[in-house]
């Protein structure tokens, strides 16, 4: 049995606050919390703090918000804590000053089956991609992105309708168990890694942005179904929307797909009362919940009470 556990976790968002809830209520000591700064947010600009802060100081925790973790005030101040172990989830790259800094050394909770999808979005591009299985890895921090020695990794099914938001919330939970079982194992001495096997097909989590988001209506059918789950409900897969002389830039949330030949041109929309659905290459993909601009996202009923598609109307 190794000395006692004294843990600074460092994580932000949502995704996180779950594995630091579970460490405190298992009973280990959180010596230290470290978070993004607070950013201001909304029309009044107010600060707006990070998910993680908000949990750490409702439980009392010592919580720091550096700009720059190699900045010497900030290393004293981590030093001061006197951790012998740090668990990241969700935060930003670690100098190596910092990782170094524990006896037993710091490690990571990573939302895929590493080596495949490192890096910023591995939930989404594992839903984009139809993958069929994903799950979470704990792995020791090195000098690159995700590329430590592996200590536990477990898998879960991806369904044929899931979508980010649902995933994202079976991973949040899978992982706070292993990053206990990980503790655990550190805790007894009792950790064995795995180094990284290399492959030459990986498969990488690239950052999201407007280009990658974009849905392309001339490719097949499931690669536009995955694509929209996987950026469900945030932060959303984005088009044209050409309606007469107007043209939209609309954001697409929840959809069925529907398998059947038609000889439409790929993007042209078929209205009624209550339905919405747009040609593509061997179906039709069903929109449900749809957003205009400046407005709320809807669902499509309430989109065709109020709003009229010409004869022309097509997705760009």
């Amino acid at each position: 049995m190794r000395d006692p556990l004294k843990i600074i976790f460092m994580g932000t968002p949502d995704f996180a606050v779950a594995t630091l809830k579970t460490l405190v209520e298992s009973d280990y000591e959180v010596v230290g919390v470290i978070t993004a700064p607070d950013k201001p947010a909304g029309r009044g600009r107010k600060l707006n703090e990070s998910a993680v802060k908000k949990y750490a100081v409702a439980e009392g925790l010592t919580v720091l918000q550096p700009t720059n973790l190699k900045n010497p005030d900030f290393i004293k101040e981590l030093e001061a804590l006197e951790a012998n172990l740090q668990i990241v989830v969700a935060f930003r790259m670690l100098p190596e000053v910092v990782w170094k800094m524990p006896k037993y050394g710091t490690f990571n909770l990573h939302a895929s089956l590493l080596p495949n999808y490192r890096g910023a979005a591995p939930i989404h591009w594992a839903v984009v991609n139809g993958e069929k299985v994903s799950g979470v890895t704990t792995f020791f921090i090195d000098e690159k992105i995700d590329t430590g020695a592996i200590i536990l990794q477990e898998a879960i099914a991806i369904n044929d309708d899931e979508t980010v938001g649902t995933l994202h919330d079976k991973l949040m939970d899978l992982g706070s168990e292993l990053v206990i079982t990980t503790v655990d194992l550190i805790q007894e001495g009792d950790v064995a890694t795995i180094i990284q096997p290399k492959t030459e097909d990986l498969k990488t989590a690239y950052k999201l942005n407007k280009d990658n988001c974009k849905i392309d209506w001339s490719l097949e059918i499931d690669t536009i179904y995955n694509k929209i789950r996987g950026l469900n409900p945030f932060p959303a897969a984005w088009c044209y929307l050409n309606n007469d002389d107007e043209q939209l830039s609309i954001k697409i949330f929840a959809i069925e797909k529907e398998i059947l030949k038609h000889d439409l041109d790929f993007g042209t929309l078929e209205t009624s009362k209550h339905e919405l659905k747009v040609a593509v290459k061997g179906g039709y993909i069903h929109i449900k919940e749809i957003q205009l601009p400046g407005k709320r996202k809807m669902d499509v009923k309430s989109l065709l009470n109020g709003y009229e598609f010409s004869k022309n109307a097509k997705m760009l």
